[in-house]
């Protein structure tokens, strides 16, 4: 497993402002997570993957930079044989090369906290296939690391089951994918990397065919004067002078 892609260019001026304005100053970015179980509180976190979603100078969105990484079961993390038996994963193998849990959510987030800056957003939103699982998972390593910078909204999330269902009229990610015209590997399936990829597919494909509708809401929102507020991107920081996380989120 490979931290980075090849890097995605920089967005433009003109594209950040789109981003930015597109879903309310929140970035999405597609994650998956495979794990030792279905108990975010008791079972291992073993791989994350982040894929950056990047928009074109026409408005339409694309899947940019992945980065992702095997993890270190935490101390009395539980490992559930059938699950490892679906992912294949050996937690324990010598020459798997995992970074303990916090140092793998330092590394993903300190990408996703440029990327929200780089593209004038609040904070990021996570795009998942069965989002709530991934949430879940994320949220709990993250308090049990204590990690205090976490660029992703709390608790709401762009989910791509329910994006495919309806617009695709399948809710399976490999059916999804396949009926959208895109490749699909079923011997890479059940890897953080390639579900999250695949994930980030299907998100900018819906988008991308929303488009016209979206465009439509625009229009009304800037007749009712809600455009100013929802258009204003969040002010540039270092990442040494970033806020503590907030304890009060609104939902996008």
């Amino acid at each position: 497993m490979s931290e980075a892609s090849p890097e995605t260019p920089a967005p433009t001026a003109a594209t950040a402002a789109l981003m930015a304005r597109r879903f309310r100053g929140y970035l999405p970015v597609a994650i998956d997570v495979e794990t030792g179980g279905f108990h975010p509180a008791t079972d291992a976190l073993l791989e994350i993957a982040a894929v950056l979603i990047d928009m074109a100078e026409d408005g339409s969105l694309k899947r940019g930079a992945t980065h992702d990484f095997h993890v270190q079961p935490f101390a009395g993390a539980r490992l559930d044989p059938a699950a490892l038996s679906i992912t294949g994963i050996d937690p324990h193998h010598p020459l798997r090369p995992a970074l303990p849990e916090r140092d793998a959510l330092q590394r993903v987030f300190r990408v996703i906290r440029h990327a929200v800056r780089a593209h004038g957003c609040r904070r990021a939103i996570l795009v998942g296939h069965n989002a709530a699982f991934d949430l879940a998972f994320l949220n709990a390593a993250i308090a049990r690391c204590a990690v205090k910078r976490n660029p992703f909204h709390p608790f709401s999330c762009f989910d791509t089951a329910t994006l495919a269902g309806a617009a695709l009229g399948q809710t399976v990610l490999a059916k999804a994918v396949t009926v959208a015209g895109l490749e699909w590997d079923p011997g890479s399936a059940h890897n953080a990397r390639y579900d999250a990829e695949r994930s980030a597919d299907v998100f900018c494909l819906v988008c991308n065919r929303l488009r016209d509708s979206h465009q439509a809401a625009e229009e009304r929102a800037r007749a009712l004067g809600w455009w100013s507020a929802a258009a204003e991107p969040a002010p540039e920081e270092p990442d040494a002078q970033e806020p503590p996380l907030e304890t009060d989120f609104p939902s996008p």
